[in-house]
C-alpha cells in the first residue's frame, strides 16, 4: 500500500477516534438531557463515519474490491441519528418544559411547533379514553 493512502486511512481513524472520544466525554459530563443528546449525535456520528470511511478505503486499496457494507452503515447512521435525537428532544420538551414559562416568545402569531398541537381544550379528561366525535 502506498504511503499516502496509509496516511489518509490513519488520519481518518485518528479523527474518528477523537470525535468519538469527545462525543462520549460530552455524554458523560454535560448537565442535562438536551446537552447530553447533542454530543453523541454530532461528534460521535462524525467519528464513526470517519472510521467507517477509513475501513471502506482500506479494503478498497488492500483487496481491490469496493465494499458496500461500510457505506450503507454510514448512510444509515447519518439518516437515523438526527431523527432519533429530534424525537428524544421533543419527548423531553413535552414532558419537562412549560412553554409559557421556560421558552422565549417566538415573535410570531404561532408558538413553538412542538406545543402547537397540544391545545388544553382538545386534551381528553381521562388519558385512557379518546374523545368521541
Amino acid at each position: 500500500m502506498e504511503f499516502v493512502v496509509e496516511l489518509v486511512i490513519s488520519v481518518l481513524i485518528v479523527i474518528g477516534g477523537i470525535f468519538t472520544l469527545i462525543g462520549s466525554f460530552g455524554l458523560v459530563k454535560l448537565p442535562n438531557l438536551l446537552m447530553r443528546l447533542h454530543a453523541p449525535t454530532k461528534a460521535t456520528t462524525v467519528g464513526v463515519g470517519a472510521i467507517l470511511i477509513a475501513s471502506m478505503l482500506f479494503f478498497w486499496v488492500e483487496r481491490g474490491t469496493f465494499t458496500i457494507h461500510e457505506l450503507l452503515i454510514t448512510i444509515f447512521l447519518f439518516l437515523t441519528a438526527p431523527i432519533t435525537a429530534n424525537l428524544i428532544g421533543k419527548a423531553y420538551l413535552l414532558r419537562h418544559v412549560d412553554p409559557k414559562d421556560d421558552l422565549p416568545h417566538t415573535g410570531e402569531a404561532e408558538g413553538w411547533a412542538t406545543f402547537d398541537a397540544r391545545k388544553p381544550a382538545e386534551q381528553p379528561k381521562d388519558p385512557g379514553k379518546l374523545p368521541q366525535d
